[in-house]
Formats: structure tokens, sequence, C-alpha cells
């Protein structure tokens, strides 16, 4: 089964005033009784990926969405391009740390919400935003293609609903409990370790030691941070600054040339200038350089961190230049 169109024109649909008004009036709602209650309304990484049936639609689905949208797998067991695509859509929505949830709903167990959304056959992906279905793709789809209609849906949540995402924290407890007083982590030692080799410069070290950590909690923050970085310098160790710059300059349609230059950028503090090479490349490029550059820029993201304003505001602009 091939995938079918996977553009966002739909969403207009779903940029209705009176909706968007509604979902940020809620969602303001939600933050400040987490305030009064003296909590961050932080939830598990374990609550990113969630199995619904008819019974908790509304509370996981139709309610959620009025917070973060919702991205809804339909599958069935007997469905061999479903295990190809659920577990991608899984590490993406650990991956978006919070910017959307994962519905995954078995159409053999639920055949109502099957029939109300209309599907035909499955894999099926929707997503529910303020409480309005959009579909995305039907059929198994690339990851490059997942992931551009990922980094859309959420930036119009955010922009036309306010809807900025959960915050993830790795110590709470699934089901949104108070986090634990817990021990020193069982990964503080090898973090340590990777910290030491990050700052005696043994780069590989360091890699190793962030790999070693993220292959049994690929949602760890500060793995996934330190990792970033190392990887980050260790590709720039060596390269002639100046050979770089003139090489870019040169070949401006030319992607890895331009990767490069913004790898040295970032390590040089000029972080917008970085990311505005990067998105210009996306508008010149195409295929697999396109995908490439799209991919570095989203682990400069990483570099940086998520709640910086210049990462914001460069999410927007690689959204505009994908689409």
């Amino acid at each position: 089964m091939q995938p079918r169109n996977m553009s966002m024109s739909g969403v207009v649909d779903l940029a209705a005033v009176k909706a968007a008004q509604e979902a940020k009036a809620k969602a303001e709602q939600a933050r400040a009784a987490a305030a009064r209650e003296g909590g961050g309304g932080a939830v598990s990484p374990a609550d990113l990926v969630i199995d619904v049936d008819e019974a908790g639609f509304e509370r996981d689905v139709l309610q959620r969405s009025t917070e973060v949208p919702v991205v809804i797998d339909f599958w069935a067991e007997w469905c061999e391009p479903c295990k190809q695509l659920s577990p991608v859509l899984e590490r993406l929505a650990v991956e978006y740390n919070g910017r959307f949830v994962l519905a995954k709903i078995d159409v053999d167990a639920n055949q109502m919400l099957m029939q109300q959304f209309g599907i035909q056959g499955i894999p099926a992906v929707f997503a529910v935003v303020a409480g309005q279905a959009l579909p995305l793709f039907q059929g198994a789809a690339a990851e490059a293609q997942i992931r551009e209609t990922l980094d859309q849906l959420v930036t119009v949540a955010e922009q036309r609903f306010g809807l900025t995402g959960l915050t993830v924290d790795p110590e709470a407890r699934p089901g949104g409990q108070a986090p634990a007083e817990a021990p020193v982590g069982p990964y503080d030692a090898v973090l340590n370790a990777a910290a030491q080799a990050l700052d005696a410069g043994d780069l590989a070290g360091a890699v190793q030691a962030y790999k070693n950590v993220l292959a049994d909690d690929p949602g760890h923050p500060e793995a996934k941070l330190g990792l970033a970085q190392a990887e980050l310098l260790q590709r720039v160790q060596g390269l002639d600054v100046q050979a770089v710059r003139k090489e870019a300059a040169d070949r401006p349609a030319d992607a890895q040339a331009q990767i490069v230059a913004a790898d040295l950028e970032l390590v040089g503090g000029h972080v917008e200038d970085a990311f505005g090479r990067l998105i210009d490349a996306v508008r010149r490029t195409a295929g697999d350089d396109r995908d490439a550059v799209r991919r570095r820029l989203l682990e400069l993201f990483e570099v940086v961190g998520a709640d910086d304003q210049r990462v914001t505001a460069a999410r927007r602009a690689l959204a505009r230049a994908l689409f």
C-alpha cells in the first residue's frame, strides 16, 4: 500500500478561530491548575506512547489534544506494514520529547473508532488537535516524510493553538504521578566518565559513553545533549576554518559544504548564523541532500536546547522552508 499525500494543507480546517481560542484557554487553565497544586504537570517518557481504546478515547485523545497534538496510529497484530511503521512512530514520540503524544489503537479491538475515522486500510495515521481530526497518511512511509509531517504538525499546533507540548521529566512516574525520591541514578558513573572524557579531549570515549547510556534509555536528556555536543566537537576537530568558509562561500548549493560550515559556526558561538545557513540550504536543495541538511539542523537544535528561543524561531523557519 502506497502512502497517501502527506501534505498538511488540510490543517487550515484545524485553524478555526473559535477552536484555537478554546484550546488556548484550556491549556492556560491546565497550566494554572498545575501551578496551584505546586506541580509542573510533567509527564514520564512512558506517557508519550499510550494504548487507547473506545472507553478511554475521549479522555486520552480528545481531552489530551487541548494540551498537546495527539498522533493516532491505527494498527493490527496481523498487519506487517504496521510492524514496520509503529516502532518508528514510537521512537519519534520519545525523540520529540513531549511535542506530541502517540496514541496506538488496535482496529480489531476498536471497530467503532475505525468506522468513525473512516479507516479503509492500515496502517493509518491521524492527528487530533484541539478536538479536531486531521488525516496525516496511510500506509508505510519513509522516516524523512514522517519527520517533515510531524515538524509541521507541532509548528501549526503551537502557532495556531498555543500548544507548546508537554514537559517531560525522566524521573516522573508513568500516569502523571509525582517524581519519586530516588537514590543515585544508575547512569551517574557513566555520565561522569563521559564528561571527564569530554573535558580531556577524548571525544571518541565521550561519544561511546553517552551511546552506552542511550542504548538502555533512549530518552535520557543529559546523555542526548552530551552525545550531540561530543559528536559536534568530533566533527570539527582538525578542520581548517578558513578553507571550510571558502568552500561554503564558493559552493552555496553544496549541502555538505554548508553542513560543515554550520558546525563550525555553532562551535564558534554563532548560533543564528549556523541555523540560518542550514535553513537556506534546505530551500536550495532537494532529495537526499535536503534530508541530510534537515537532519543536521535537528542535531544542532539538540546541542543548543529545545527551550532556547533561537531554536524555536529556527523550527518555525524550517517548517516554512519545507512546506
